[in-house]
């Protein structure tokens, strides 16, 4: 099974990349064989900029992203989208990649459910 999930919030301020995360992971965790993509767009970029700081007991979507990679899924960012905000690769936590609408559009194409948050 292959599911990509398409992330557009910013990573605080509304808990919308939180649950799509936690689904996220919950996948990987019940069957490791599941595929999983995670495809950050608009404010949602900003999810995987590295050495996030939270307080203590808050959560932090960068970790949660690391879950994600632990598990084998793979993690996507609007190159446009990161432009547009300034963010650079080298802003990036390790193995999460610019890619292209194009790309985005292949995923789709390849996946079995596409959820959106």
């Amino acid at each position: 099974m292959r599911t990509l999930f398409i992330l557009n919030d910013p990573p605080y301020g509304t808990e919308r990349t939180y649950n799509g995360l936690r689904l996220a992971s919950a996948l990987l965790k019940a069957d490791p064989e599941h595929e999983v993509t995670v495809f950050l767009m608009a404010d949602a970029v900003a999810s995987a900029r590295k050495g996030q700081k939270t307080p203590e007991g808050f959560y932090n979507i960068e970790r949660m992203l690391r879950r994600v990679r632990a598990g084998k899924g793979k993690v996507l960012l609007c190159g446009t989208c990161m432009d547009a905000r300034g963010l650079a690769d080298e802003d990036l936590m390790e193995h999460a990649e610019r890619s292209t609408m194009d790309a985005l559009a292949a995923a789709v194409s390849a996946a079995d459910k596409v959820l959106v948050f």
